[in-house]
This record gives C-alpha cells, sequence and structure tokens, in this order.
C-alpha cells in the first residue's frame, strides 16, 4: 500500500479534525524542494511480514533467548550462529558442531539425507578453506525461504530430492507486561514435516550439538522429565566462579510418539572420525547408536516417526542454558577499581537450578506462553499500520533478547547501548541514549521501572548529580559525571512510567531525587545557573561532547522536563515546586522560540564558558579541551534530533512545548535538508551506516548554516535511533507521508543481503535507541492513557474507513479499532492480556447536537456522559470500569436523522 493511501477518510458520525495547520502549504513547499516522492516511491517497497530469499539470507541472525538473559540466533539458512549466553556478546562465535540434519523415505525407496540447512553461500575462501566446523562439506537443502516476524521467525525448505515438505517455526516466548515469562534462557525449534505423497514415509530428524563449557573435563549426560527426553552438558572441572561455569541442554518434546535415538557423545577417534561416523550411521537407518566406550563431547538427539500419506508431524527441540557467574569483566561492564571479577549474577539463574530444570519448567507452560507470544504477533500483524511501520518496531524489539541487555541477580534490568563483537559497548545504562525509546515503558514497564529506581537512587546524589552511566556493581561508586539531555530525559521519564501505570504511592517514593535531579540545572556553574529556563551551560549531551552556549537539543529537552516537574509536583501537592517549573517553563520556552529560531529551525548560539565557572562533573572530557573558545560545537546546522525533547513530550502526553508553527517549519526543514535521497557524493570521514543508493536523514545538515571548523562529532553520520525520533516527531506534527518515508528508508537498509534487519548498529550491535521505532506505533494510533485518572485517549493519525492497532499500558495490552461508516462512528477496544481500568475516553472528532451515543462492555449497557470539546468527544462513564482479559469495550456516536 502506498504512503498517501493512508490519508483516506471515512465519513462518520465523527466529523474528523483537519490535520492542517498554518503551516500546511509550506509543509507542500518543503516536500517538493527536498527529494520527491517519485523517487522514494520507486525504492523496493517494505511488506511486513518481512520475507527473504536467495542473496538476502546471507546476513540474517535472528536472536532467540529470553529478555537478559542472552541469545543464540537462527541465521537465514536455517543455521544456528552467534552463540551469545556465555555471559558476553560473540558475534560470529559458535558451536564447532550444532547442526539439525533430516532422513527421509518414502515406500522402499532410498533414503534422502541432509543437514538441515539450505546451502551455504558465498564467499567460501579461507585458510582451510571453508574449514570442517559444521561439517560445510556435507549435502544440504537446495534453498529456503525466511520469513521473520520477531519474536516469531519461519523458514521454508525447498528441495526437489526430499520426498517431504519441511519447515521450521522458532521462538521463545515474548509476551508484553510479562518480564519474567519473556526472560527465559531458551529457544524453541519446531520442525514440521509434511508427507505430500500416497505412501508412508518414514522421516527422522537428529540435533548434533558440541559441549562448549569449557575445553577439559565436559560431560553430557542422558535424562528424561515428563514428556522431555534430551542431553545436559556440564563441565564439573570448572571453578565455581568461571565465567563459563554451567550447564546446557538440548531436548526434544514427545519423543513418546516415536523412536527416540541418542548419542551421548560421538566417537572419539583422531582426524574427522567422529562426525563421518555420527554421519555414516544416521545415514544407515535414520537412527543413531549404540554408542561406543570413547566418547567425545558433541552428542546427538533423534526423533524418528512414521507419517501417513498426506499427514504431517512435529519435531520440537529445546535449547535451554544456565550461566550464573556475570561479572564486568567479562561482560566490558566498568567496575570500581578492585571489583572487576565480583560475580554481578544473572536473575534468570536465580529462577532455575540448571538448563534442564529451565526445560522442564517451560514445558509445562509452553502451550500458554505460546499462545500468548502468538496473540501478540498476530496482534501486531493485524493492525491497518504501515507496514514498514510495523517492520521497524517488532524487529527492533529484538535488541531486548540480545547481550545489549542483561538483569543482574538482584532482578535490576541493566543495558548497554549497544554490543562490540565480544564485549558490551558502552556501559551504563545510558541515560541519554536510553531516553530515546519508549518501548521499555509501553510493553515491559516494570524493567521500566526499574531504570527509573536506579536513576533517582545511587545515582542520584544528594546535590542532584545523576550519574548517565552506572558502575557495577553498583551502590559503591559513583560515576560522577551528569549528562544534560540525560538528566532531563529521566525526569520525562518518570512521569512517562507513572502515567502508564497511575501508581502515585511509587512516585511520591522518588520524587524527592527527582526533584533534586530537575533543580540540579540550577546550581551555581550549573546548567541554566541563572535560572531564566534556557540551559547555557557546559552540557554533555549524547553526541558524546559538551555543548556550550543555548541549543535546542538540551534546551528543549529541558522544557521537557519542567512539564514534567510541573505535572508531578501538582499530582502530589507540591505546589511551590509545580509554579516555579511552570514560570521556568514559560519563560525558557519564549526564550528559545525568540532567540534560536532562526526562521527555518533552530540553532545553537555558541558561549564561551572560563572552566572554573563550570561546576564538578558538567565535563566529561571527550569534547572542548578550551571551553574559552568551544570546539566540537553545532551552531548553525540543521540538527536531526533538535526537538527530540518534544519528542519525548509527545508520547508522554506533555502537549507542545514551542511555538507550533516553529515546530512545523523545523519539521519541514530537517525533511528538506537533512534528507539525503543517494549517498554517492555525501562526504563523511566518520563512521558509515548507509552509503551509496541508500537513503536516509543525516545527523546535522550544514547547507544552510556554515559548519565550524571542528564541527560535533557524528555530525555526517545516518544512525536509526536519531532518524526514528524525527520522523515520529513529523508523524506527530500532521507529516505522515514524510514521516512514513523516512521510516521505510531506514529498513531499505536492513534487507538481509546489505545488513542484518535484526540488529540495527549504532555504536555497537543491537544499539538501544533504535527501538525509538516503537514510538511510530504510538504516534499513528493515537492511543494514550493517564493510570492516575483512569484515563484512555484514542486519536489516530491514519484515517482509514476501518482503523486497527495495537495498544499497552502498565497493566495490560490488546487492540483497538475505529470504523466510521453511514454517519455512526464506532471504536472497540479489547484486552488481549492484563486489564484495563477506564472511567474516560476520548475520540478524535465533533459531535453535533443531534447525535446518540451508546457505550457497551460485553453485552452490558454503561450509563455514561457524552461531553464535546473542540476537535473531541469524551464519553466519562458514571463509574470506573476494569477491563479484563478477553473483554471489549465498544463506544458508538450515531448522527440522527432530522426531519425536512
Amino acid at each position: 500500500m502506498k504512503r498517501r493511501d493512508f490519508l483516506k477518510v471515512g465519513t462518520g458520525a465523527l466529523g474528523w479534525p483537519g490535520t492542517g495547520s498554518p503551516a500546511e502549504s509550506e509543509q507542500k513547499e518543503a516536500a517538493q524542494a527536498g527529494p520527491s516522492s517519485r523517487k522514494a516511491s520507486a525504492r523496493p517497497a517494505i511488506k511486513y511480514p518481512r520475507v527473504f530469499t536467495g542473496r538476502q539470507l546471507a546476513m540474517i541472525s535472528f536472536p532467540l533467548g529470553g529478555i537478559g538473559a542472552g541469545t543464540i540466533s537462527l541465521g537465514g539458512r536455517g543455521q544456528l550462529r552467534d552463540w551469545e549466553i556465555f555471559n558476553r556478546p560473540d558475534k560470529g562465535g559458535g558451536v564447532q558442531y550444532a547442526f539439525p540434519s533430516i532422513w527421509a523415505q518414502a515406500g522402499k525407496r532410498k533414503p534422502v539425507v541432509r543437514v538441515l540447512e539450505a546451502r551455504i553461500m558465498p564467499p567460501y575462501e579461507g585458510s582451510t578453506g571453508l574449514g570442517f566446523a559444521n561439517v560445510p562439506g556435507l549435502p544440504r537443502l537446495e534453498s529456503c525461504t525466511f520469513t521473520g516476524e520477531f519474536p516469531l521467525a519461519r523458514i521454508d525448505f525447498h528441495d526437489s530430492e526430499l520426498p517431504v515438505k519441511i519447515s521450521l517455526e522458532a521462538f521463545t516466548p515474548f509476551v508484553p507486561i510479562e518480564a519474567d515469562d519473556s526472560g527465559l534462557p531458551l529457544a524453541v525449534l519446531r520442525y514440521h514435516v509434511v508427507n505430500p505423497g500416497a505412501t508412508r514415509a518414514k522421516v527422522s530428524v537428529a540435533f548434533s550439538l558440541e559441549n562448549r563449557i569449557g575445553t577439559q573435563g565436559r560431560t553430557n549426560d542422558y535424562k528424561e522429565g515428563r514428556d522431555l527426553r534430551g542431553l545436559l552438558m556440564r563441565n564439573p572441572f570448572l571453578a565455581a566462579t568461571d565465567p563459563l561455569a554451567g550447564t546446557f541442554a538440548l531436548s526434544i518434546l514427545g519423543a513418546g510418539e516415536g523412536k527416540l535415538s541418542y548419542l551421548r557423545g560421538w566417537a572419539s577417534t583422531k582426524w574427522w572420525q567422529g562426525p563421518l561416523l555420527f554421519w555414516d550411521d544416521f545415514s544407515a537407518d535414520g537412527e543413531l547408536g549404540p554408542e561406543g566406550t570413547a566418547r567425545g563431547t558433541a552428542g546427538s538427539l533423534c526423533l524418528q516417526r512414521e507419517i501417513g500419506p498426506r499427514s504431517k508431524a512435529q519435531y520440537t527441540f529445546l535449547l535451554s542454558w544456565h550461566f550464573p557467574n556475570r561479572t564486568p569483566e567479562r561482560c566490558g561492564w566498568t567496575a570500581p577499581k578492585g571489583h572487576e571479577r565480583d560475580v554481578i549474577g544473572n536473575y534468570y539463574c536465580t529462577r532455575f537450578s540448571d538448563a534442564w530444570t529451565v526445560a522442564e519448567q517451560t514445558v509445562a507452560r509452553l502451550p500458554e506462553l505460546e499462545e500468548r507470544t502468538r496473540k501478540f504477533v498476530d496482534a501486531m500483524r493485524n493492525t491497518t499500520l504501515p507496514d514498514a511501520v510495523r517492520d521497524a518496531a517488532m524487529s527492533n524489539l529484538s535488541t531486548f533478547v540480545t547481550p545489549t541487555t542483561f538483569r543482574t541477580s538482584d532482578g535490576v534490568f541493566r543495558g548497554f547501548e549497544g554490543c562490540a563483537d565480544h564485549a558490551g559497548c558502552c556501559f551504563g545504562s545510558c541515560t541519554h541514549v536510553w531516553n530515546y525509546e519508549p518501548a521499555t515503558a509501553h510493553l515491559f514497564p516494570s524493567l521500566s521501572r526499574s531504570f527509573r529506581e536506579q536513576q533517582f537512587g545511587f545515582s542520584t546524589d544528594a546535590e542532584g548529580r545523576m550519574d548517565f552511566r552506572e558502575l557495577l556493581p553498583g551502590g559503591i561508586e559513583h560515576f560522577g559525571k551528569a549528562a544534560a539531555d540525560g538528566q532531563m530525559g529521566t525526569v520525562m521519564k518518570l512521569y512517562l512510567d507513572w502515567r502508564l501505570s497511575g501508581d502515585t504511592g511509587w512516585l511520591r517514593r522518588l520524587w524527592p531525587a527527582a526533584k533534586r535531579a530537575l533543580e540540579f540545572a540550577w546550581i551555581p556553574g550549573g546548567w541554566d545557573a541563572d535560572r531564566d529556563g534556557v540551559m547555557e551551560g557546559a552540557q554533555h549531551n549524547t553526541y558524546d561532547v559538551e555543548f556550550y552556549g543555548p541549543n535546542p537539543l538540551c534546551g528543549v529537552w529541558y522544557l521537557g522536563a519542567l512539564r514534567a516537574g510541573e505535572e508531578m509536583a501538582r499530582a502530589l501537592g507540591d505546589a511551590q515546586a509545580a509554579t516555579e517549573y511552570r514560570r521556568l517553563f514559560d519563560r525558557g520556552s519564549k526564550w528559545i522560540d525568540a532567540n534560536l529560531f532562526n526562521g527555518e529551525y533552530y540553532i545553537q548560539r555558541i558561549q564561551a564558558v572560563s572552566t572554573d565557572k563550570i561546576a564538578k562533573g558538567l565535563q566529561v572530557g571527550m569534547g572542548s579541551v578550551d571551553p574559552d573558545k568551544p570546539d566540537f560545537q553545532m551552531g548553525d546546522g540543521c540538527l536531526i534530533d533538535q526537538l527530540v525533547g518534544q519528542y519525548a513530550a509527545q508520547i508522554a502526553g506533555l502537549g507542545l512545548l514551542l511555538d507550533p508553527d516553529h515546530i512545523h517549519k523545523t519539521l519541514q526543514s530537517i525533511y528538506k535538508y537533512n534528507y539525503k535521497r543517494t549517498l554517492y557524493h555525501h562526504e563523511s570521514v566518520q563512521r558509515v551506516f548507509a552509503l551509496n543508493d541508500e537513503a536516509g536523514l543525516v545527523i546535522c545538515d550544514y547547507s544552510k548554516g556554515e559548519r565550524p571548523e571542528t564541527p560535533f562529532p557524528y555530525f555526517a553520520e545516518f544512525m536509526t535511533g536519531f532518524e526514528y525520533s524525527a520522523a515520529v516527531l513529523m508523524l506527530y506534527m500532521g507529516m505522515v507521508p514524510e514521516g512514513i518515508e523516512a521510516i521505510e528508508n531506514i529498513r531499505r537498509r536492513y534487507d538481509g543481503e546489505k545488513r542484518n534487519p535484526w540488529n540495527e548498529a549504532e555504536c555497537g550491535h543491537h544499539y538501544a535507541r533504535a527501538m525509538a521505532s516503537w514510538a511510530a506505533v504510538l504516534a499513528l494510533s493515537g492511543f494514550r492513557y493517564h493510570g492516575g485518572e483512569k484515563s484512555v485517549v484514542i486519536q489516530p493519525r491514519i484515517k482509514q474507513e476501518k482503523f486497527s492497532c495495537f495498544w499497552s499500558t502498565g497493566s495490560g495490552w490488546g487492540t483497538f479499532s475505529q470504523a466510521a461508516q453511514r454517519g455512526e462512528t464506532r471504536v472497540s477496544l479489547a484486552v488481549a492480556h492484563g486489564e484495563l481500568a477506564c472511567r474516560s475516553m476520548t475520540l478524535a472528532g465533533k459531535a453535533g447536537a443531534n447525535v446518540t451515543s451508546s457505550a457497551v462492555l460485553g453485552t452490558t449497557s454503561l450509563p455514561h456522559e457524552l461531553r464535546r470539546s473542540g476537535p473531541e468527544v469524551t464519553f466519562v462513564l458514571a463509574k470506573e470500569v476494569v477491563l479484563k482479559e478477553g473483554e471489549q469495550l465498544t463506544l458508538t456516536v450515531r448522527e440522527n436523522s432530522v426531519p425536512a
């Protein structure tokens, strides 16, 4: 579907409010002056779910694992890659032998035996060719098609000689709201085999895996449980605190419905006799055994079944793991001196005794967990959101289950910025990176609140200085540096978390620290030392330098924090603070509009600051050496995220922070100047995340303003988290086609051939900021919730005769639909999981005086009052209702015919 097709308007009882603004004609002018939509539409369309084949399989690495529990990734051909379960990232790391095999015989015909992967793709070069790991010289299936909609992956294999059809479904349970159920250290690999023929087929699927726990003393034990058979791998010779100490289990479900055979270890011989003897054994009759007396460390499980004509069977394998000894040194997190090797642990390991227990306990609940996982996937698949929006939102959720995140043994959620190949990248749950993404708050609120409790706990000192990075083990030593954008953003995030939950007691507990953090801006030598609502001091920020003088990046974050502080103060009865925050907000907002807006966008007024006038902890040492003559500044450039504070305010429901016409014009300018339709002539000596025929939004464009001789780092780069935040604000402000176009361009770059669609990189793989893509769902759905007021707002920004979307709050999630036709507007909201407390619901549109309305929960009519206010209509229920899982609330406004 084309981008502009999403703007079709239905006709109902509620007249849609226009998306136009005083700047509407300028939007059209900017679109014409910038890259043409004709150029953009000539690019390949993004379809959801994404389907990949051929060369597009090369870079695919689909993460399988739980939140904070490590991951094993599924490659595009069906191979396992990137084994990142040993308490650190490990790109390219694998197991010497880890592969499935299939043996299939139809009737009396000769069996066909293959490694159950598609054929290996170029390049084939190496010092020993492709080597011998994972037996690249054994025959594989001809081809495959990979379909990915995180957290579910499907591979359909194709082979003209195989007498059966086979596909793979792979997933790990992933249920919004339920952080523990979504934090399981395992992967489910379910092979579906269909016999299309007229004769019975005998089919075996075997999975072989080497014990990778250390080098000496590894053992594999056969175990049985309820409907579960498998191998438990361990190494009793490792020290109890060794980062590799732990267990791994390879198991299979439903073995009682077929013939199970296994090898605890392949034959231990010289050269490559072990894999050769395994292959000969398996090829002979599709069974394994008997074992020899000398066993190696690679074991195999095999299940053989007879499948009748035109019938099917499943072979479900589980990979589970348990490695408790996470240390700062091992994973790449900075620690207080002398504590680098302290075991900070993994929360998932406190829930299970070993990898076999993980499998046993999960199997008991697998039908329920899988149903809820599929319910989430179905909810997003069935929305009417643009394909690229769904693809970006869902694909980047995979970051949750990568080594970017973990939970220490106390259950606290932690996050790197991203992952280097073999260690975390940029430690500390960095505030100025994680502030961009709203996915944690909306999908896993308990984890978001965990962030807040750390930030407004030990990380905020008595003066209000918040560590923008956290050392581990925690509570020992402060990082001692504050980031202006990061600190103000956490105040806004605190407001968002409270709003989604309605837990005022929780807010009250954190409020003293939040006040200190906000008012820290006013200290002598601070960001706003003259207390005028404008940041002028040394402002360390997400570009890893300090900006000196007023600028929109930090300044608008500050405005958002003042508004959030005002709202929280009023809710807690702190009238004096609320009044002061509002005064500073009003003053700062007016000043920024009057002094930083240049007619097209907001710029920086660079101001020198004497070092002795800068408060402690505001300079990190990566920027200007001489703040009297600051370099690494933004200056007159058009910055992609100059309005990121407004983006965060839209998500939090805080309203506009600046003149709306200026906001619109700035977004048009970003589209006009920062949007590059091709990059053949783009000049950059920095990191390259986009190039050649690719399109994107550059971090800062200087075609209108003079570039400083030494500009700030990253100004010429293309990074998806920043692009998403700009695109989403366009969506919020009515520039829907432009915002969707920017998102489409990002996802085209991640096409499986050039880059992995489940790994958007910035400073590291699986970069947290890229989860800003979830904000596009929030913007287009127009869904907002205030847990304190029990109020729901539904005001979609895509106008369709029938619009449907996903929603989530701190207590539940589900779907809603809005249909408008023949003088009637109907909104239905369903709870798929959890619950939703509701006292009022506000819809977009003007209702005339001659309308009737109804509110129905299930089959029960609810007494209510219909209130009209400008372009909105609000249903106020006579009393609060709590919608439970499976329940639906339907609101209808119907225009009555007027007699002639």
